[in-house]
């Protein structure tokens, strides 16, 4: 939606209103997932339990846009504090710091959210959204802040459903096709030297989060990588060689099943496996390889015999989950490896965007020209502390506003909740 939202640099007030509540109606449906009396629930201990983004969501629009670019007047200090920022401890120990003896009132955060929305929503029909008035506004980037930020937090609310016991989600969802179907191309593809080009120049883009400034062109030596990501099949012969279990694996009565965001499956050896990045370091170096860098991705993914480079691995085209890659809710689960062949890359390398992100070996840093942006200067640099790995492109609950070529995502090595799998480069 973001190019849309913006006609000839002219602020589009009706596409943004749309993208608001489009993310705000998808985020009501995901909150009716599972069953009202999980609403409290914490499935998983390093994250606040749901209902924290029930009333995170709303109150981080509202401080974002409404308070430090429009200054406006608080509505619930409270709760606009209780909600402003979620929680990425580094153990369970840290977490314990963070609990909680008791949440509001699911009326009492509802009702916040209403009152978010309202005055969001007439800001975007009638308020300064670009003016000079704060450097929070410059570009429109406080509305364009929010409004990406609550379609990440979706997927992050949907890793944390997957841990919700099966019992306490709704039994009427959408389940997804779960059969296996072989991929269009096997083996490894080599990938000549070339250069890469990470980051995104701040006059090419409406917008985009402060890590992906400045563009930076490096040059990537040639390499092998496997045309497909690592499969629960490939991980079976590692577990059987000795090598650990993931955390999206079920052991039971002596044998592997899988847990889908919806039910128990037997394993689907031709789906992704996915693991964290420590295991997914462990596995290349048993397959005689190893991990591949940010930049190494870029080179595969956008990189082109021709020596240019593509806006995405396909081409120019927008991306299309319909033929291009299992994103933004294609399926809420994998599917079979290399099936998208609209979307693989110059050299033949399937699902680079999409069916789940990619681990690389690179810690997550500032690009050069990195400074944080006003509207959130927390964003990126509370992280820069040599304890996070970059992952790139995208998984089956990743939106498309979010598939772009400079997009940098990142967890701690050994975080195993998000959608993120892996494949060999030599």
């Amino acid at each position: 939606m973001l190019t849309s939202a913006r006609t000839n640099n002219l602020l589009d007030r009706a596409a943004l209103r749309r993208w608001y509540l489009s993310n705000r109606n998808r985020t009501s449906a995901l909150f009716r997932l599972f069953e009202p009396g999980a609403y409290y629930d914490r499935p998983i201990p390093l994250r606040h339990p749901l209902v924290f983004y029930d009333g995170h969501l709303p109150g981080f629009s509202y401080n974002k846009l409404m308070r430090e670019a429009l200054g406006a007047p608080s509505i619930n200090p409270e709760f606009e504090q209780l909600f402003e920022r979620g929680i990425d401890p580094s153990d369970l120990t840290d977490a314990k710091r963070h609990e909680r003896e008791a949440w509001p009132e699911r009326s009492e955060v509802q009702a916040f959210g209403v009152a978010c929305d309202v005055a969001i929503l007439q800001a975007l029909a009638h308020a300064d959204l670009s003016g000079e008035s704060s450097p929070l506004l410059e570009g429109a980037h406080a509305v364009l802040t929010i409004l990406e930020h609550e379609e990440m937090h979706h997927e992050t609310f949907l890793y944390m459903l997957h841990r919700l016991p099966l019992a306490r989600k709704r039994p009427n969802v959408r389940r997804d096709d779960a059969s296996e179907r072989p991929p269009h191309l096997t083996g490894r593809v080599a990938v000549p030297a070339g250069r890469a080009t990470l980051g995104v120049r701040r006059d090419a883009i409406p917008f985009a989060w402060d890590n992906e400034f400045d563009e930076s062109v490096v040059d990537v030596a040639g390499f092998e990588i496997d045309a497909n990501n690592a499969t629960n099949g490939d991980w079976l012969a590692f577990v059987k060689a000795g090598g650990p279990l993931p955390k999206f694996w079920i052991e039971r009565d002596g044998e592997f099943r899988l847990l889908g965001m919806f039910e128990e499956l037997p394993l689907k050896h031709s789906w992704p496996v996915y693991v964290t990045q420590a295991q997914a370091a462990a596995y290349a170096a048993w397959r005689g390889g190893r991990v591949m860098t940010e930049a190494e991705y870029h080179r595969a993914a956008f990189g082109a015999p021709g020596g240019d480079e593509r806006a995405f691995p396909w081409g120019d085209a927008a991306p299309d989950a319909r033929i291009h890659g299992n994103f933004d809710l294609r399926r809420y689960d994998p599917e079979s490896v290399g099936i998208s062949p609209a979307g693989a890359s110059a050299w033949g390398v399937h699902d680079l965007i999409g069916n789940g992100w990619e681990w690389t070996s690179t810690k997550f840093g500032p690009l050069a020209g990195f400074a944080p942006h006003p509207s959130y200067q927390q964003y990126s640099a509370d992280f820069f502390d040599d304890a996070h790995y970059v992952i790139k492109g995208a998984s089956p609950v990743t939106s498309r506003d979010l598939v772009r070529r400079s997009f940098r995502n990142w967890y701690r090595p050994e975080y195993p909740y998000v959608f993120a799998t892996t494949r060999v480069v030599y």
